[in-house]
């Protein structure tokens, strides 16, 4: 056992382990790209499904997530038809982005998920960095929040139309909620 290892199998989880399920109202896959070097473009996917796994160990998290391409936001009609087109994202061949988690670890507040990010045919590892937002309850059953964020290139993923107009760095920033399963 790893010295990282051992110091998550000491962290006492505050969920209850089990399947949580994804709560898409309280939830948001949002991202920030460079637009000609000098501006920020923001937007967000609004077709998302993410699943939960919570085990007795941190170790034994488990994290995945499913996103529609097609369901781009970036409060432009006409940029986000040009973004699902053939040259930029390809939606026709790439409908989905998918995630799964491969490792979790951490002490504290400082937190992070190691995992695979799927785009078309490629995929690549990402670390995203997590923060534990807590638990409340609401309409009768308890849920966590947790934010992550980190960075990918969209040349690693074969998006590389538009060098110069396009930053190639996509910041990424998740806000997902989960509920606490059923019977817990």
């Amino acid at each position: 056992m790893t010295q990282d290892n051992a110091v998550n199998t000491a962290v006492t989880l505050p969920l209850a382990p089990g399947q949580w399920p994804f709560d898409p109202l309280h939830s948001a896959v949002n991202f920030t790209i460079r637009h000609l070097g000098i501006a920020k473009v923001r937007g967000r996917f609004r077709e998302v499904t993410a699943e939960l796994y919570v085990g007795e160990r941190a170790e034994e998290i488990r994290v995945s997530a499913e996103i529609a391409l097609a369901s781009i936001d970036t409060g432009n009609a006409d940029r986000d038809a040009h973004t699902r087109a053939a040259d930029l994202l390809d939606v026709e061949t790439r409908p989905t982005m998918t995630f799964r988690s491969t490792r979790v670890s951490g002490v504290g507040d400082d937190w992070s998920m190691e995992g695979e990010l799927t785009i078309g045919e490629v995929t690549r590892p990402v670390t995203l960095a997590v923060e534990f937002g807590g638990l409340g309850d609401f309409n009768g059953r308890r849920h966590a929040g947790f934010e992550a964020t980190g960075e990918i290139r969209r040349s690693d993923f074969g998006l590389d139309f538009g060098a110069g107009l396009l930053g190639d760095v996509v910041k990424i920033q998740l806000d997902m909620e989960f509920m606490e399963p059923e019977g817990e």
